[in-house]
């Protein structure tokens, strides 16, 4: 094992690859000889045992060299850590200036006075024989191999053997074998050019492997490449896998600052050789995807006043584009930021606030309210770009401390829009200017976010091709705008809310019923409920077909004021609220649905009980796939909606399914361990629904037989 120095913390590096793995099993016997550990108790005296003591362990300047301390901290791993530690420090004055062989008989005098039987071959001093000798883990254990004989180890196929970089023209058209962002490919379209499983044969889908991840809420989606899969769990450790058998290749597991508790990502990315990651304490680190070693390591917010990391990052060419959140009233005074890092290096390039300062355009939008004061517009996904366009694409969500906005201030010039809540902002990768923004919904008083996916798309539009961003916030209503200019074009409203009176064709501006505005004391019926009609959870866009497929839940909530404020309340209006069915609801709560966007129809539906909880991923083999709050994963044939396959799973799934394939076999794959607000929002509505009070996290792969 190393350690390597991150920040205020140390990073622990488990076993660098599938190599180094083995290496790392005893692969030759812990040995040395008497004579050779009486020369190293010589060379204590003399250069050690004024700091140590007589005993080891007794010395009042330098820690203990023997007991169960000693063997804690370096048991289990290789002699050539103890080696080295010696040849660093000892002697004090001058370290490093003993002969090779007197540190090796120094470390056999150690592991003599430790316990460690000697043998009839003395301990080398060549760095390669001694990390093949592993030290007893924590001492001895009956459940490790003997220290005393060679382990002969056997090679698994390693597939980051045949590793190739990914660049520019992997992110912009994936190979249809790989699955290189959150959503795929740069595009945000969720869609898998893979056709080997199909709608024909779709119900014979079979289990090939799993594999547990650590214990936790995970709503992190897997990346694939060359036949490796990359997975970032609960407690940001990161795991890289053989895509086709489920073999542990590294992984990396960072300690975070002291006082952070992890919290779950939803994305990951790889740009060349490195694979690319946020962390719970608001670090960027990038790794080498061969080893699983930190190439470098930048913090980028403050998770002392609630700044966090878990959209995860967007690489253009040679950049890192994150953005970060904040959560509750206070959090992070003046706003979450989008920053722009050097891909190799780690070295901030610009940095660009989500919240418009005053003097800037939609700086007089907060109703009043000092920047300083003013927190929300939070980045919760990973952004999208377009080659095309040149432009990066982040959506943000709303504000929580809305009271203040609320009513607004008959000032000249003063609105309470709140920008750049619930917009997207359209950004220069190189220089991070803001080059044009959209808001879809301004002064959100309901937490109603608008920070999911952007998906581009081509649609033609009054006879003309058009390159279209589209994007739904928690209402379940779609924007299309102009992924050039920013220019709005049209929306879609799926029927799930009661907020919306009208929406302006030539703006987009929407129209709000005010009458559901908190503040007056009494009861409102809102749809949807704070978890959305839409969330986090993608929808699925088929460009084939032209057909997008969404997860949607159908949901209200009653927003009640709290007296006397406190720690119930969800918004600083002085308000929380509680999820309820619809009015006239039959009880079910999921639906799946399909729509033209040329027609702007639906084409099917499918409708249950169990609320969505997963995003949706669509295949050219005619199959949809997705995952509901009953632990059921789902395959539907994607013209018509007919369910073709499900299987039951440990745990809820709050992930996305991917596809990739491996030596011409197509897998499908999806990670399960119910993620944070959203599937615990939904689980009052079926109480007949448990689920496990241990989460279950876990990376399920099927594949026909």
């Amino acid at each position: 094992m190393s350690l390597i120095k991150r920040g205020v913390g140390v990073c622990l590096i488990v076993w660098g690859s599938a190599a180094g793995w083995a290496h790392a099993q005893a692969s030759a016997a812990l040995s040395y000889t008497h004579r050779q550990a009486e020369a190293g108790r010589a060379a204590y005296t003399t250069y050690c045992v004024s700091c140590h003591g007589p005993h080891l362990n007794d010395g009042t300047q330098g820690a203990p060299l023997k007991g169960p301390a000693f063997m804690k901290k370096y048991g289990d791993r290789s002699v050539l850590d103890l080696y080295r530690i010696a040849r660093t420090t000892m002697p004090t004055a001058n370290p490093g200036s003993l002969p090779p062989a007197t540190y090796a008989a120094l470390v056999a005098y150690l592991l003599q006075e430790n316990a460690i039987v000697a043998g009839e071959t003395e301990l080398p001093a060549d760095a390669h024989a001694l990390a093949a000798m592993m030290l007893p883990a924590s001492g001895f254990s009956i459940m490790a191999f003997s220290p005393y004989t060679a382990q002969h180890t056997v090679s698994l196929p390693n597939p980051l053997e045949h590793f190739t970089a990914v660049g520019a023209a992997d992110l912009a058209h994936p190979p249809d074998q790989d699955w290189l962002t959150w959503r795929r490919g740069w595009n945000g379209h969720g869609f898998s050019p893979l056709d080997q499983i199909n709608a024909a044969n779709a119900g014979r889908l079979r289990l090939v492997w799993s594999w547990t991840l650590p214990a936790g809420s995970t709503e992190g989606v897997p990346l694939v490449r060359d036949g490796t899969l990359f997975i970032q769990g609960f407690g940001d450790t990161v795991q890289a896998l053989n895509a086709a058998t489920g073999d542990l290749l590294w992984q990396y597991s960072p300690l975070l600052e002291e006082g952070v508790a992890p919290f779950q990502k939803r994305g990951i990315a790889l740009w060349g050789d490195k694979l690319y990651i946020g962390t719970s304490d608001v670090h960027v680190v990038a790794l080498n995807v061969h080893t699983g070693k930190v190439v470098w390591d930048t913090k980028i917010g403050n998770n002392k006043i609630r700044e966090q990391l878990n959209g995860g990052p967007l690489l253009v060419d040679g950049r890192v584009l994150v953005g970060t959140a904040g959560t509750g009233v206070g959090a992070k005074p003046g706003g979450p930021q989008l920053v722009g890092l050097d891909a190799a290096t780690g070295r901030e390039l610009w940095r660009l606030g989500t919240i418009a300062k005053p003097g800037e355009p939609g700086g007089d939008s907060w109703n009043g309210i000092p920047f300083m004061s003013r927190s929300g517009a939070s980045i919760w996904t990973p952004g999208s770009y377009d080659p095309a366009t040149g432009l990066a694409y982040f959506g943000t969500g709303n504000t929580y401390d809305t009271g203040p906005l609320l009513p607004l201030k008959r000032m000249p010039g003063i609105s309470n829009d709140a920008l750049y809540t619930n917009s997207t902002l359209a950004v220069d990768p190189a220089s991070g200017k803001l080059v044009w923004y959209f808001q879809h919904f301004p002064n959100d008083q309901w937490d109603l976010d608008w920070a999911f996916e952007r998906q581009l798309v081509d649609l033609t539009l009054e006879g003309k091709p058009r390159r279209v961003l589209i994007t739904s916030g928690k209402i379940g209503i779609y924007d299309a705008l102009d992924a050039r200019t920013g220019q709005y074009l049209f929306s879609i409203d799926l029927g799930l809310q009661n907020i919306v009176r009208a929406i302006d064709p030539a703006t987009g501006r929407k129209q709000v019923n005010t009458d559901l505005y908190p503040g007056d004391g009494k009861v409102k019926l809102v749809c949807p409920h704070g978890a959305g009609a839409k969330n986090y959870l993608p929808a699925s866009w088929n460009p084939r077909s032209g057909i997008l497929v969404m997860p949607l839940n159908e949901a209200c909530m009653d927003i009640f004021p709290v007296p006397g404020g406190g720690p119930g309340l969800a918004l600083s209006s002085g308000v929380n609220w509680g999820i309820r069915p619809r009015p006239g609801s039959d009880g079910k709560y999921g639906r799946l649905e399909a729509l033209d966007l040329a027609t702007r129809k639906v084409v099917w539906m499918v409708r249950g009980r169990a609320p969505i909880t997963s995003g949706v991923l669509t295949t050219a083999g005619g199959v949809a796939f997705d995952a509901t709050f009953d632990r059921e994963f789902h395959a539907y044939d994607s013209a018509n909606g007919k369910e073709l396959w499900h299987t039951r799973l440990n745990d809820v799934s709050s992930s996305s399914p991917i596809s990739f394939s491996v030596q011409g076999r197509q897998y499908i794959a999806l990670v399960v361990g119910a993620g944070g607000f959203h599937a615990r929002s939904f689980a009052p509505l079926v109480p007949e629904l448990p689920s496990p009070d241990n989460r279950g996290a876990t990376v399920w792969v099927f594949a026909l037989p």
